[in-house]
């Protein structure tokens, strides 16, 4: 159940310190201790983290409701990796987190770490903030591995948006813990646990579009009277909002089923409909703000190159393919149980 009182928090703290200019300066130098000490200092970051782990507790659905305000306000720093998905699989570790930000390795299809020995060999891309964080989880043979990046080398990479996505190399790399994962917690679970993480940070940059959209139509004049009245433009308005509210409601109830242990249909179907609105949505708001959303100056671009950027981590193309196996395999006469029960249902992917 949505917390207001977090939510409220959240988003005040994150206005007061993820300003355009935070935003742009964290970009450059690809860290903000200013955004990441406000929020750390009232413990966002480990909201799911239970306390005897080091976190401060609360629900998956608390988790999803920061992310949520994280991606409104284009928060550059690793809230869902802290928390989420690195608490997480610290936690079924019986690992404490500690009290910095965490890393994960996703996992690509051309990453070739692994472990010989209890050390690391090999290569991890795209690991967010690498560069800047002391520790990084991740799954390895079966096993939960904690490590410290500064241990390899570091080849620093960014996304369209600007956050840092580096490759980290070990040759005979030291390690911090090795346990072996317990049941449920494998490459399938981190998949949709960041495929959620992404698809409740594309809400709330969804949700920030509209308000940015709306507010610029409004104030914007030609011939005489607001570009919003324009039916073309409201038409366009309706696009972005519709979008916004159909994401926001499919990670609602995605929360809501992954507190309950599953989940699995609702997240696969919420990150889907993120990446269709990732298209349709930055679509229709660049071209109801003209050529002034195409300017380095105002924020639209924040918003529209992270829906981008997140819409291909964990699970462009997969989803849609997967979603659609799955489904087929339980047969035509079991579509309308399946769309309308989805987890309870039976779907696994």
């Amino acid at each position: 159940m949505t917390d207001p009182l977090l939510i409220e928090t959240a988003d005040r703290v994150l206005s007061s310190v993820a300003t355009f200019e935070a935003i742009e300066a964290a970009e450059a130098a690809r860290w903000s201790p200013l955004i990441w000490d406000a929020v750390a200092e009232i413990g966002l970051p480990w909201i799911s983290v239970p306390e005897a782990s080091g976190g401060v507790g609360g629900t998956i659905a608390d988790a999803i409701d920061v992310l949520v305000q994280a991606g409104r306000h284009a928060a550059p720093i690793p809230l869902a990796e802290t928390g989420l998905l690195g608490g997480w699989l610290l936690t079924a570790g019986g690992i404490d987190v500690g009290d910095g930000p965490l890393s994960v390795v996703p996992g690509h299809l051309d990453d070739d770490l692994r472990l010989e020995g209890g050390r690391l060999f090999g290569t991890a891309h795209r690991v967010p903030w690498a560069s800047s964080v002391e520790r990084v989880a991740a799954l390895l043979d079966g096993r939960i591995v904690v490590f410290s990046p500064a241990h390899g080398i570091i080849t620093q990479v960014s996304n369209v948006a600007g956050e840092p996505r580096d490759t980290i190399s070990f040759d005979d790399g030291q390690i911090e813990a090795s346990v072996i994962a317990p049941e449920g917690v494998d490459a399938q679970a981190l998949r949709l646990r960041g495929a959620l993480s992404r698809a409740a940070l594309m809400a709330g940059a969804l949700g920030a579009m509209v308000d940015l959209t709306v507010r610029y139509t409004a104030e914007r004049q030609q011939f005489g009277k607001p570009v919003g009245s324009f039916q073309a433009v409201q038409t366009l308005l309706v696009r972005v909002a519709e979008e916004a509210v159909l994401v926001d409601l499919a990670v609602q109830v995605a929360a809501r089923e992954a507190e309950r242990g599953g989940g699995h249909f609702e997240i696969a179907s919420a990150k889907l409909l993120a990446n269709e609105a990732a298209r349709l949505a930055t679509r229709a708001a660049h071209q109801a703000h003209g050529a002034m959303g195409a300017t380095r100056e105002y924020p639209l671009h924040l918003l529209s190159r992270r829906l981008w950027a997140w819409r291909a981590e964990y699970g462009d193309a997969f989803w849609p393919v997967h979603l659609g196996a799955a489904v087929l395999d339980r047969g035509p006469d079991e579509l309308y149980r399946v769309i309308a029960e989805g987890s309870a249902s039976g779907i696994t992917l």
